[in-house]
């Protein structure tokens, strides 16, 4: 076999092609392209930036809603809290109110029972004062009828004087 070497002209002709290309593709295919995978490489960073951003506001979103939740917590196990203080208070006056109100009728009661007993009494007392004098007037009546009787009664009450 027998190596043909090339010529002048095509070595010349191959080697302008060859520039002709690569100046060609440099001004109209590189240049797009480099550009294009710039941008895009550009927008990639952009996003991923973008993404970093999103989940750093995700974690204090998170954050905040979790204190939010917290504060509602507390809240409402304070406003629990005061409810039962309230309804215990209330309770309590009440049971308060009820007991005061309770030992005041007692006192009513007993104050009108004693009441009643005084009067009950003193009309007994009156009765038997004036039973008392309808007998001792129907007695003497009888015994100082006679006078002689009269006479010694006199008689008997003045020695008793004496």
């Amino acid at each position: 076999m027998e190596l043909v070497t090339p010529g002048f002209g095509l070595i010349f002709w191959t080697t302008l092609t060859f520039l002709l290309l690569v100046f060609l593709l440099k001004k109209f295919a590189w240049g797009p392209i480099l550009t294009a995978v710039k941008d895009r490489e550009e927008s990639i960073d952009n996003a991923l930036k973008s993404a970093e951003k999103a989940r750093e506001e995700m974690k204090n979103l998170q954050a905040d809603n979790e204190k939010i939740l917290a504060e509602a917590r507390a809240e409402r196990d304070a406003m629990l809290k005061e409810g039962r203080e309230l309804r215990d208070k209330t309770i309590d006056g009440a049971k308060e109110a009820a007991k005061a109100e309770a030992e005041k009728m007692i006192e009513n009661a007993r104050e009108q029972i004693e009441m009643q007993k005084r009067a009950a009494m003193t009309e007994l007392k009156n009765q038997v004062a004036a039973l008392s004098i309808d007998m001792a007037e129907k007695i003497l009546r009888k015994e100082l009828a006679d006078a002689k009787k009269q006479e010694a009664l006199i008689n008997e009450m003045l020695e008793d004087i004496k």
